[in-house]
């Protein structure tokens, strides 16, 4: 089954890069050189952290900050890696400029639902194409599972889940955000539901602080239910206490899904949370009338391989003229569905959507 994302024809687009952290250099970057991609520029905060990204993934220029980066005529795609906080106002500075053809921004899409809105409008008004990075679309058990989902082998869905038992590495704007795990984490696993099922009509959502994380937050631990018209339930834990296992306890660190259907059973094991993160992701699944599990295997991993995967469904776009499959759009939905489940947590009640 092959689990490649679609790529583009021409390669080449000019890319560049704000931002030069961990996700930078050691997701976008590795998987747009592995694809034959074009990032061509880099800014960050730091322009010394910059220089040493761009020395070693080869990219030529290395602006002194984000002003100049966006100030550069020759650049047509805009690949925005900064905190959530700091991204609308480099999307509203490149709209204002409207020499970028594209933009992939990192999910969230801002910080809440009222600024992904701006940021949309503003693009679309600046006839930019806008693409969210909402990677674990790309993951190759996760693209798989979409595939059964489609060509029937699994049938209609009845009951669905995702179970992370992980111990994420939390960034330091987190820290002045007050965010943990919902806007961070859960918004993978809720976008996923989304990709496979379409939109819920209700989520339930209960959160509890995480023991492990010394500054004030609410989103630790968070749990969801997703219910659907036609009576599918989906079920998403993520834990990111997983026991003391930081403190000395055994661990048992995993992501896994499973989805059950009238026809077969489809269960994924995510590579991501394992030693090291790039360990490819598995599946098996089977069908009413076969004797074992089918277990296809690819070596490609969600990081860094999916990250060819979000850019190249821009890039498809802007030379197609077609939206992108993770458009700024559709990411509004997943963005509601996350505000929901803040609201959901808050009042310890049930969110219709629609």
């Amino acid at each position: 089954m092959n689990t490649q994302p679609p790529q583009p024809a021409r390669k080449d687009f000019r890319i560049g890069v704000l931002g030069s952290g961990f996700i930078v250099s050691e997701c976008h970057l590795v998987s747009y050189r592995k694809a034959g991609f074009n990032p061509v520029a880099i800014a960050s905060r730091s322009r010394e952290n910059a220089a040493r990204v761009a020395a070693r993934h080869s990219i030529s220029t290395v602006h002194e900050d984000y002003e100049a980066l966006l100030d550069d005529p020759s650049i047509e795609v805009l690949d925005i890696a900064v905190p959530p906080d700091a991204q609308l106002a480099l999307i509203r500075a490149a709209c204002e400029r409207k020499t970028v053809r594209g933009i992939l921004a990192q999910k969230p899409l801002g910080m809440n639902f009222a600024e992904a809105l701006e940021a949309v409008e503003c693009c679309e008004k600046a006839g930019i194409i806008l693409a969210v990075n909402q990677n674990m679309r790309y993951d190759q058990s996760v693209r798989t599972a979409k595939a059964l989902l489609t060509d029937g082998t699994i049938g209609e869905p009845v009951f669905a889940t995702i179970d992370m038992r992980g111990i994420p590495h939390w960034m330091p704007w987190q820290k002045e955000l007050g965010w943990l795990t919902l806007r961070i984490m859960s918004i993978h696993h809720l976008d996923c539901m989304r990709y496979w099922f379409g939109e819920p009509e209700a989520i339930f959502c209960s959160t509890r602080t995480d023991p492990r994380t010394q500054f004030p937050h609410t989103d630790g631990i968070c749990t969801h239910i997703l219910e659907y018209a036609n009576g599918l339930r989906c079920v998403i834990i993520d834990d990111t206490w997983t026991g003391p296992a930081k403190e000395g306890c055994p661990a048992d660190i995993r992501i896994q899904w499973r989805i059950e259907g009238l026809n077969g059973l489809a269960i994924g094991d995510i590579g991501w949370c394992k030693d090291p993160y790039t360990t490819p992701s598995t599946i098996r699944y089977a069908s009413k009338g076969d004797d074992h599990f089918h277990e296809p295997r690819w070596t490609e991993s969600w990081f860094p391989d999916a990250f060819a995967g979000t850019m190249g469904q821009l890039l498809i776009a802007m030379e197609t003229g077609t939206p992108p499959a993770i458009s700024g759009r559709d990411n509004l939905k997943t963005m509601a569905l996350v505000d929901a489940a803040y609201l959901s947590a808050a009042g310890h009640r049930l969110i219709k959507l629609q």
